[in-house]
């Protein structure tokens, strides 16, 4: 059973840096695709960033130039490096993977099969 396993939340003022952790357990083969999502008390669920297996990224609009996903493939860890954080940036931050059979990536929600628990993230003017 696939499970993911988010760390690296917290409180940090306006223009601080936090880096996101997720360990993802349970595959028997590589995922497509892996992303970060957020949701804020009253919002919708959206996407921050997602990696295809080739390493292929795409961010929000909201995040580029500020956020950066990687993996690492041999500790099975995606990582959301979130630097010069604004107040609009605290949500909670989920990370997700596509199922395994899976060849599709975006920004939508749907489209991911497994979810991690969350980590709150805020900012702080």
């Amino acid at each position: 059973q696939v499970q993911l396993v988010e760390s690296g939340g917290g409180s940090v003022q306006t223009g601080g840096s936090l880096r996101l952790s997720c360990a993802a357990s349970g595959y028997t083969s590589s995922t497509y695709c892996m992303g970060w999502f957020r949701q804020a008390p009253g919002k919708a669920r959206e996407g921050v960033a997602y990696i295809t297996r080739h390493s292929g990224t795409r961010y929000a609009n909201s995040v580029t130039g500020r956020f950066t996903i990687s993996q690492d493939n041999a500790k099975n860890t995606l990582y959301l490096q979130m630097n010069n954080l604004k107040p609009e940036d605290t949500a909670m931050y989920y990370c997700a993977s596509v199922s395994q059979t899976s060849q599709y990536c975006g920004m939508t929600p749907g489209l991911f099969s497994y979810w991690g628990q969350g980590t709150q993230v805020t900012v702080s003017s």
